[in-house]
């Protein structure tokens, strides 16, 4: 999960030791979403990017990749975390990977329209 921002690659790894999805600028850590993992859906907690990164639109690649991940990996979300929650809203795409019966807890819509 890699593209080029900046003239700088820009990457999306996920690193399970840490229960996190990580964004990479070149060499270096830019930001990370936490999440718990689940045998069908991951809980994520929270997502924070380096001041030295803000403005730059880090947060939205890393969920929209992450998000991509987990729909591949056939899995399911629970947005805990604020931005992930507001990601969602604004891209109901990823709607679906919200069960549900879940979504109303996170004030996100029954279904896309």
């Amino acid at each position: 999960m890699t593209e080029a921002t900046d003239d700088a690659q820009v990457s999306v790894r996920d690193v399970p030791e840490k229960k996190r999805f990580e964004i990479w600028v070149g060499d270096t850590l830019a930001g990370f979403t936490v999440y718990q993992p689940g045998p069908e859906r991951y809980l994520f907690l929270h997502t924070e990017i380096d001041d030295a990164f803000g403005g730059r639109g880090l947060a939205s690649v890393l969920i929209k990749q992450t998000l991509d991940e987990m729909r591949a990996r056939g899995l399911g979300v629970l947005p805990q975390c604020p931005f992930v929650r507001r990601y969602i809203s604004r891209h109901q795409e990823y709607l679906d990977l919200v069960p549900a019966h879940y979504r109303s807890r996170y004030d996100l819509p029954a279904a896309t329209g």
